[in-house]
């Protein structure tokens, strides 16, 4: 039996298939012959009649004898001469497919959409469009292996995204759709993406479903700026601040659309709304999460909750003792997370009390020291504050109580249980009965949770000593000095991590890197460039650091292109080098020096144009000689570009 297996065909999208529900049945010659019925179905319901060769089959007729197979129902189509029944029933679907997708019967017309808001920020330069579009273009990547000499446009794009947005541009309009699409693939984007692309980005996203993550907001102030499609000006009804304008009663931002969006809006989006009113009035955030609390549910309630991180202050506290009695357990952990880093918070207090019941000095040794009794048991009031019960496979009980409540004490209540010693002496006091580790890491954590600086120092000690590079993890340590560099500011960090890497190497610096601000500074920089260097000399692959040196692409300073241009030559191979290893470092350093002199560049097309023509600048206003055209100054909006932090290479 004659039968057609390829039905995809024939089964047009949902699109094609609503035109063909309102195309007319075309009128067909009654002299057309048609098979004769062997069914009492088939005899109540008369055949579709051959069509004429200029009047295409009905839709659905096809459709069915594809379905039931051309032997069981003859196609209402031609046939050629030397043509079977089922290659005609393709031909007649495949041209019955373009006709029914080639035109449309008209239509009411749809409603237009609202004009695009207006966006009075400053366009890009002209140099600096160009490397935009470049970069788009090229953000699918290699696909491979990033061996060669080119850069990776894929990786200096957000460092473009956040240096244009420091100057206040606005992103092309012809580009918005890229810059969208970049965003979607990758989250680490959207922030910067969004701020640079502004308002026309969220008209676009309510027309593409595919870019609804711009609606959810990124929880920064311009989620309540209210900005969309208003110029600024006047007080009347088209004004952010008018009755209807988004800041005004009546709009999104007023208390009733506030309202209306927490009660209403997904998830994410009420994230985002809270995030940001917790950024602009932390009172007025923690108003809003309390007129839905006890109904959110507890994956909800604990999301919300992190979100008071933001603007945390002693106002916070009564409503967070209250979450401490939560249902969800992993609530009432972070609202005692929470409490620990206000020192003055009730939580504190107890934790501290606590704490030092457990820990003090030694009154039976001759030198000082510290001597550590941990709790016995963990009792409901420590449940209560946070301290979880039963410890992770491997710990011991008390051990892990003890340090869960030295971690919530508030650190400066140590000097006077230690004698009015500083952090310093207290970290260099001998601990007795083999608890040295786990009492420090419990301290890095809470000088981690707390940001104390004068902590953070004395526990990291002197990264050239001999004995810290044991120090970054020490046996059964859960200490994570990385975190804890992030307390120090961004210089001492600097000078902290470039001392380590010339003291013990790369092979422990790479997550240090990786916190330090952008560009480094020297000495890290020179610090990074000298232990490659090293290890080109010993006759390493460089592989083995690939991580550091795509950090370094990314993060050193771009006027050191032209210092490190030597380094590119191919050297001598060292007696027992790797085979080929000077081939591959000349390739990675070469990439390295073409990367800073791009960035170098993109810095350079970022900056404006000077209009004027009397050499005084462009004063913004577009009137007059030599006042230009209202680009920018010379520096970012916001003064000059702040040193940012790279996130972790993969």
């Amino acid at each position: 039996m004659t039968t057609i297996t390829r039905t995809t065909a024939l089964t047009s999208p949902a699109s094609s298939t609503s035109l063909a529900s309102s195309t007319s049945p075309i009128p067909v010659p009654a002299h057309a012959s048609a098979p004769t019925s062997t069914s009492t179905s088939a005899s109540a319901t008369p055949p579709s009649p051959a069509p004429t060769p200029t009047a295409p089959a009905p839709w659905a007729d096809l459709v069915s004898a594809a379905l039931l197979g051309t032997e069981r129902r003859t196609p209402p189509v031609a046939v050629r001469s030397g043509q079977g029944a089922a290659a005609a029933l393709l031909d007649a679907a495949a041209v019955s497919t373009v006709r029914r997708r080639a035109a449309l019967r008209p239509a009411p017309a749809g409603e237009r959409p609202a004009p695009a808001p207006a966006d009075p920020r400053p366009p890009l330069p002209p140099a600096a469009r160009r490397r935009l579009a470049l970069l788009l273009a090229d953000r699918g990547g290699s696909g491979g292996s990033r061996r060669g000499t080119a850069p990776d446009l894929t990786e200096l794009l957000p460092q473009w995204l956040a240096a244009a947005g420091e100057y206040g541009y606005r992103a092309p309009e012809a580009l918005l759709p890229a810059l969208l699409d970049a965003a979607r693939a990758r989250t680490d984007l959207r922030p910067a993406t969004l701020a640079l692309a502004g308002p026309r980005a969220l008209w676009l996203a309510r027309l593409n479903a595919e870019w609804k993550f711009a609606l959810r907001g990124i929880g920064g102030p311009a989620e309540l700026s209210g900005n969309d499609g208003d110029n600024g000006t006047g007080t009347g009804t088209g004004s952010p601040n008018g009755p209807n304008g988004p800041n005004g009663p009546n709009g999104p931002n007023g208390p009733d659309g506030v309202r209306r969006r927490w009660e209403e809006g997904l998830f994410a989006e009420r994230v985002a709304l809270l995030t940001a009113l917790r950024r602009q009035d932390p009172g007025a955030g923690l108003a809003l999460l309390s007129t839905t609390w006890p109904t959110e549910r507890a994956e909800d309630r604990l999301m919300f909750l992190d979100s008071l991180r933001d603007g945390l202050s002693t106002a916070d506290e009564p409503f967070l003792e209250q979450a401490l009695s939560d249902r969800s357990r992993n609530v009432r952990a972070t609202a005692a997370e929470l409490l620990s880093t206000l020192p003055g918070s009730a939580l504190a207090a107890r934790m501290a009390q606590r704490a030092h019941t457990c820990v003090g000095l030694d009154r039976t040794a001759g030198a000082p020291a510290i001597a550590v009794e941990a709790p016995h048991e963990c009792d409901a009031g420590m449940q209560r504050d946070g301290v979880a019960p039963k410890p992770p496979s491997g710990r011991g009980e008390r051990s892990w109580w003890l340090g869960q409540l030295v971690e919530a004490a508030p650190l400066d209540g140590w000097h006077a249980r230690f004698g009015g010693r500083d952090a310093a002496a207290i970290v260099a006091l001998p601990v007795g009965d083999d608890w040295r580790t786990e009492l420090h890491d419990a301290w890095c954590r809470a000088a981690v949770r707390q940001r104390n600086t004068d902590w953070a120092r004395a526990l990291l000690g002197a990264p050239g000593a001999p004995s810290q590079a044991a120090e970054v993890a020490p046996a059964g340590s859960s200490r994570d000095l990385t975190k804890l560099l992030t307390v120090l500011p961004n210089a001492e960090r600097a000078r902290w991590v470039a001392e380590f890497i010339a003291a013990h190497g790369l092979s422990e610096a790479f997550r240090m890197l990786g916190v330090c601000a952008v560009p480094w500074a020297e000495p890290l920089g020179g610090a990074v460039v000298d232990a490659l260097d090293i290890a080109r000399d010993a006759g390493s692959y460089p592989w083995s650091f690939s991580g550091v040196m795509g950090l370094a692409e990314r993060c050193l300073d771009p006027a050191a292109a032209d210092r490190l241009a030597m380094l590119t030559a191919v050297t001598d191979e060292p007696e027992g080098a790797s085979p080929g290893s000077g081939g591959y470092w000349s390739e990675a350093f070469q990439r390295l020096v073409g990367t800073l002199r791009l960035r170098a560049t993109m810095q350079a097309e970022l900056a404006p144009e000077p209009t004027g023509h009397d050499g005084t600048g462009d004063s913004g206003t577009g009137t007059g000689t030599g006042t230009g055209t209202g680009r920018p100054n010379t520096t970012p909006a916001h003064g000059p570009v702040r040193a940012t932090r790279q996130p972790l290479a993969p």
